[in-house]
């Protein structure tokens, strides 16, 4: 089975505990509670590479080297369905 990741920040979203809501109260499975409440995005003027620069402190806390974290971000994100679009 595939891995669900946070379609705004690659957060793996391996159980509920991790979604974030829809406006109506259910769970959204397209992004993290981090990024994603009753709707809308947190922070909805954010950018991508913003949002790369909030990703590495957490990527090299679990091991990432920052230059391989910042190239796997900035090939992955442009991919996901919030950055997509924009």
């Amino acid at each position: 089975m595939e891995q669900s990741i946070c379609q705004s920040c690659t957060m793996p979203m391996e159980d509920q505990t991790k979604w974030g809501t829809e406006k109506n109260g259910e769970k959204s499975q397209s992004y993290c509670l981090y990024c994603y409440d009753e709707g809308q995005f947190r922070v909805p003027e954010q950018t991508m590479e913003e949002m790369i620069e909030i990703c590495i402190p957490y990527m090299k806390e679990s091991g990432w080297e920052e230059e391989k974290a910042r190239a796997m971000m900035k090939g992955i994100l442009p991919s996901l369905k919030r950055w997509s679009t924009s």
